[in-house]
């Protein structure tokens, strides 16, 4: 995989990297590392993402190499040599706008850990036992012969740490350690890093999780829990909506629990995670099974509708599906 990364960047002059909509710090953080990387060898490169980087990443980013696709249209390249997609493989999350810089892009490149067709990750550098697309491209920086900085660092390990919900997934190994090492060794410091991710909270958002979680629900085999939140409580409560993404994970310390859920509603839309809480559970497949998609351990989905409704026909499949399973 490295071989092919580094035949690509040799060929490749002007370079232009992206990720997908709504991005999370696994594919931020990624970009900006990846960005840096190839700008200290000589590379024209910058990150065009479909929006402008959310102001709570922006500290990721310290040498502004990301800009939305309207600030890159009023100055673009007159032709991209290598567009590079990371953290997903599929372009039509990387944003309506944005795709159409693959029709001035001489090449193209996924650069991602999640599942796809074998004959797609036979000529992209996709590799789904990394914990992290950040894990991917520590390795294929390092491949490259280039040294961490610290601000390149701080975004690998921050992507890494969210992606994995603080080393606790499965896919996290040795060689995830290995490379935290690396990071750590270039300046980063845990406690900081944690921090700034995650913020230090008002009473209003340990007010939003008190009343989640105390509406929590099992059914009847305790198999499947779930929580759901609305806008209402949110707004409420004066949080952030992208700050309740690790509520799902107080449901896996649960006794018998197989799959947690968490329904959040985004205007119309009502976003199903899940995480399966045993290696014998895929919600990779579950999350297929109903429009979305993901890792064995933690999968989305969006769905159109009520909350009830989205709530009751969803928990029923789920416990289809973990019934099947056990045939």
């Amino acid at each position: 995989m490295n071989k092919l990364f580094q035949e690509h960047i040799k060929n490749a002059e002007t370079i232009v990297i992206t990720t997908h909509v709504f991005p999370d710090a696994d594919g931020i953080g990624s970009q900006i590392a990846l960005c840096m990387a190839l700008q200290s060898l000589g590379k024209k490169a910058i990150c065009v993402n479909e929006k402008k980087l959310f102001d709570r990443y922006k500290y990721l980013d310290p040498k502004d190499v990301i800009i939305s696709y309207d600030e890159y249209m009023k100055n673009p390249f007159k032709e991209i040599d290598l567009l590079i997609v990371a953290d997903t493989n599929s372009l039509p999350r990387i944003g309506r706008n944005t795709q159409e810089l693959v029709l001035n892009a001489k090449d193209l490149l996924f650069i991602d850990h999640h599942p796809c067709a074998r004959e797609l990750a036979a000529i992209h550098c996709i590799d789904t036992t990394m914990a992290a697309t950040g894990e991917l491209v520590g390795n294929l920086i390092s491949g490259l012969g280039v040294e961490f900085t610290k601000d390149m660092s701080l975004a690998l390990y921050t992507a890494i740490l969210i992606d994995t919900s603080s080393f606790r997934y499965p896919t996290v190994s040795g060689n995830t350690h290995r490379l935290i090492a690396s990071l750590m060794d270039a300046g980063v410091r845990p406690p900081e890093a944690f921090n700034q991710i995650n913020g230090t909270k008002k009473i209003g958002y340990m007010r939003l999780i008190g009343e989640v979680l105390s509406s929590a629900q099992t059914n009847d085999t305790e198999e499947v829990a779930w929580i759901c939140l609305n806008e209402e409580m949110i707004a409420k409560h004066q949080s952030d909506p992208e700050d309740t993404h690790g509520f799902i994970n107080h449901l896996l310390i649960l006794d018998n629990i197989k799959v947690a859920c968490m329904f959040r509603q985004n205007g119309t839309s009502i976003k199903l995670s899940m995480r399966s809480a045993c290696t014998t559970i895929d919600v990779g497949i579950m999350a297929q099974a109903l429009g979305g998609g993901g890792h064995n351990h933690s999968a989305a989905t969006v769905l159109e509708g009520s909350m009830d409704e989205i709530v009751k026909s969803s928990i029923d499949k789920i416990q289809r599906m973990i019934d099947r399973s056990k045939d």
